[in-house]
């Protein structure tokens, strides 16, 4: 990752022109109005399209060796998982290697941890690091066959059971899992956490490592629609190189390949160090002419291993905190497409160079100042953050570690989150008294402004109406969920608020039937539905 960074500076932005300027439909495309299938938001929705306030587990599924030093025998010739699970197969033979890498597996995060997660940290999400040569059940072997995993598969032949057990333990404690394929298939990136050493991104530009991955994506994605609840989301590239040959057409390939298996499968895709080019691919994707699945940008945020973060103090990067993700500014579906992201890695960790520029009694106060920055602007622009890492040999971990940072208090908890179930009730029945009277001067002001800027225009302004109600009726749904016991888990306190708008919105406006000229006001009224509510209650 740091001798990315040095290398992305370097580099002609050329790519990032490929999409922009390729602006969605300024005006809704006409089709003939179809029969609503809208219903209450399901547990599972819940878990999806709130927002995530949540922790990678790196280094367990994905060995990375400045985490997980213990699992790595001295004879391992470099620092990735292949290279730790090599060495130890060479040492100790398949069966104890597999006991030794199930137990990592297994004992990852203890009773006590996720006790600790769920009530103290109030985590709602895990980012969960898996590797290809984990996937594919009966034909594994075979997939593995002429790799570099080939021989290995009696070591990773339960990982994926174990997988399946974790997200039923998180599921349990009200905790979803995104489900990341950290290793694809020679590498997405050249970084040792992709799961080899051989430093290229060989995934790219070659017909069978691409290949493999989408079996890969077609297997995750099957096994999530069998029923392992909790799911939040599958990410189908971590980290991809800048400017990869063809990543654009794999993403939408593989789009396509999960949605002929779930189209209410979330699809997290990586924005490749490059923001602007992921947004306006997204956007150029119109909602009625594409599979269904919500499209959700990973970006990734550090402020240590470029050279122009080591030249800085911790003010000055403290200071560009609040402009970060500018470049997310959705407007309506029906006129911009669809934009959502999620952060999907961040810290608190600034280099020593960095610190070099401020005294050692202000170390302290400025990272609190940096992390309370960081989760903030989160909460604000993305529709979710997950900080690396929960787990690691050197707990409480540092800069780099969620439970340090969490009982620092230098990560903001979402307030919502810590509300008690006796006053979510009481505020709900606030918002319910006030629902009428809100409903009347939303609409008029709407119908107003479009009377006055449109006259003699035929509106169909009930349908700004209809939205309402509907957007009430889901932000309310998801802010009782917990106290209503539609989340498992329960511990007396919680409010979940729709994290993921974008992808709510296109589910729900696609679910409304409504395809007409004025499709937008729908969607306009839905929008205002779910920010009545949030500010009734005052989560807005």
């Amino acid at each position: 990752m740091k001798k990315f960074f040095n290398k992305l500076e370097a580099k002609a932005d050329a790519l990032s022109q490929e999409f922009l300027g390729q602006a969605s439909p300024s005006k809704t495309p006409v089709h003939q109005n179809q029969p609503s299938t809208i219903q209450p938001p399901t547990s599972d929705d819940i878990f999806r399209y709130r927002y995530h306030h949540g922790a990678n587990l790196g280094s367990i599924f994905v060995l990375e060796k400045w985490l997980s030093g213990s699992m790595f025998p001295e004879s391992a010739k470099g620092e990735s998982e292949l290279d730790a699970v090599k060495a130890s197969v060479n040492e100790k033979g398949i069966d104890e290697t597999r006991c030794i890498w199930e137990n990592h597996w297994r004992s990852a995060v203890s009773q006590q941890d996720w006790d600790w997660f769920r009530n103290a940290a109030k985590g709602t999400s895990i980012r969960l690091p898996v590797g290809w040569w984990m996937m594919g059940g009966s034909e594994q072997a075979s997939r593995l066959k002429g790799t570099e995993w080939a021989g290995l598969e009696g070591v990773y032949c339960n990982a994926w059971t174990i997988v399946r057990e974790f997200v039923a333990t998180a599921h349990n404690y009200g905790v979803g899992v995104l489900l990341d394929l950290h290793g694809l298939p020679g590498g997405a990136n050249a970084e040792d956490h992709s799961g080899t050493s051989s430093h290229k991104a060989s995934l790219w530009g070659n017909k069978k490592n691409l290949t493999l991955a989408k079996q890969s994506l077609h297997f995750m994605a099957t096994e999530i629609h069998a029923g392992m609840h909790g799911v939040e989301g599958l990410q189908i590239v971590n980290e991809s190189v800048h400017n990869a040959q063809g990543m654009y057409d794999f993403y939408s390939e593989v789009i396509e390949i999960i949605g002929r298996v779930d189209e209410s499968i979330p699809i997290i895709i990586s924005d490749a160090w490059d923001l602007p080019t992921a947004i306006s691919w997204t956007q150029s994707r119109h909602p009625y002419n594409c599979i269904r699945n919500p499209i959700i940008i990973d970006t990734h945020r550090y402020y240590t291993f470029s050279d122009k973060d080591r030249a800085s103090s911790p003010q000055q990067i403290i200071s560009t905190i609040p402009n970060e993700l500018h470049e997310v500014n959705p407007g309506t579906l029906c006129d911009k497409g669809e934009v959502q992201i999620i952060v999907g890695e961040w810290s608190n960790v600034l280099d020593g160079q960095t610190w070099s520029r401020a005294s050692p009694q202000e170390k302290d106060p400025l990272v609190h100042q940096f992390g309370l920055s960081q989760s903030s602007r989160w909460l604000q622009k993305s529709s979710g953050s997950y900080f690396w890492t929960f787990k690691m040999d050197w707990m409480d971990g540092g800069e780099w570690g969620f439970v340090e940072q969490t009982k620092k208090s230098n990560i903001l908890i979402p307030p919502f989150l810590t509300i008690p179930f006796s006053d979510i009730h009481a505020l709900v029945s606030k918002a319910q008294a006030e629902r009428q009277g809100a409903c009347g001067q939303a609409r008029g002001d709407h119908e107003n402004y479009w009377n006055g800027t449109s006259p003699g225009e035929a509106f169909e302004h009930h349908l700004f109406g209809e939205g309402w109600e509907v957007g009430f009726e889901d932000a309310m749904a998801f802010f009782g969920a917990r106290c209503q016991g539609r989340i498992p888990g329960g511990t007396g306190c919680g409010g979940d608020r729709i994290g993921g708008v974008e992808g709510w919105v296109k589910k729900r406006v696609l679910e409304s039937g409504q395809r007409g000229k004025y499709a937008w006001e729908w969607e306009q009224g839905f929008r205002n539905g779910v920010g009545c509510f949030e500010r009734a209650v005052g989560i807005l």
